[in-house]
């Protein structure tokens, strides 16, 4: 297993560096919804919070992200506050992570970077709220998250509820496909839409327990094969944004997106602030209820692998 513990550039805790040498289990987190996704004070409550709930059913937390340029995997409370609190935190894919080194930059981290920081500390397991995608308008545009290539060539059991709805589900799935990246839904055939729990779109493959999602990592590890393995998990239809709610918003978002010159990496933050305040806060709301259900799958699924 790569490793990132001879790196300069990178810090694994002790905590998580002797749970992986032991084969105890250990749960990836992102830091971009604490630091990018949240509003202060309710990140920090969310990111000490989640780490709580991975601690209460026997798995070591991990959050990543970068402090003063060294990236971090297992921050300290300290550490996670510093994210939460402090002024000028970027976001960082994998691309960006020397740049923040260089530069002596804090930053969350994005899925991408997390799970590729991640899977060279020996983590096998992740846990976010939804993945980036294609975008609506790529055709033109070609924007595309750059979660999709790095999860095509690193080798983690990703939990999320499908990828962020204000992007284009099908492309997105199509490019998966393309990507060799199997994607496999949580007791359901139905593709999760982030804020609500059905997408539209079918899934071919469907696991039904955190056994069965460490029995396909173990199946992709014996093949040799350098892909993630996508387990969406959809939100409780109980706790979901109301999905005519949801679809209104989202087309009048586009429209202010459009009409605002919005475009790139900008688009996604746009549109997810519109939604939080056209829907007064249901939809961070949904988002919550989405990270929750996925961190404690996520933990499950670690303790199925390590077991």
């Amino acid at each position: 297993m790569p490793t990132a513990s001879g790196s300069p550039a990178v810090r694994v805790s002790e905590e998580v560096r002797a749970a992986v040498a032991d084969g105890r289990p250990v749960l990836a987190l992102e830091s971009t919804i604490l630091s990018h996704g949240l509003p202060s004070p309710r990140n920090l409550e969310v990111g000490l919070g989640s780490e709580r709930e991975v601690r209460d059913l026997g798995v070591v937390p991990a959050t990543i992200g970068v402090i003063g340029g060294e990236a971090v995997v297992g921050l300290s409370p300290a550490e996670l506050e510093h994210l939460c609190t402090a002024i000028g935190v970027v976001k960082a894919s994998v691309r960006d992570l020397p740049v923040a080194r260089a530069k002596g930059l804090d930053a969350g981290t994005t899925v991408a970077a997390t799970a590729w920081l991640a899977h060279r500390a020996g983590i096998r397991v992740m846990s976010t709220g939804g993945l980036g995608g294609v975008h609506r308008d790529a055709a033109q545009t070609f924007d595309e998250s750059a979660d999709l290539p790095v999860l095509a060539e690193t080798p983690i059991t990703l939990v999320s509820a499908g990828v962020k709805s204000i992007l284009d589900i099908g492309a997105t799935l199509e490019r998966l496909e393309t990507l060799n990246v199997p994607v496999v839904g949580y007791r359901t055939n139905r593709y999760p839409g982030f804020y609500v729990a059905d997408s539209g779109f079918d899934l071919e493959y469907r696991v039904d327990s955190p056994a069965e999602a460490a029995a396909l990592a173990r199946a992709r590890d014996e093949f040799g094969l350098t892909s993630a393995v996508l387990v969406a998990n959809p939100v409780d239809p109980a706790h979901q944004l109301d999905p005519a709610l949801h679809d209104r918003v989202l087309a009048e978002a586009l429209v202010a997106a459009d009409a605002a010159g919005i475009t790139g990496h900008d688009t996604t933050p746009f549109l997810l602030d519109y939604f939080q305040r056209a829907t007064e806060g249901a939809s961070l709301a949904a988002n919550l209820e989405v990270y929750r259900g996925n961190v404690a799958l996520g933990a499950e699924i670690a303790r199925a692998l390590a077991g």
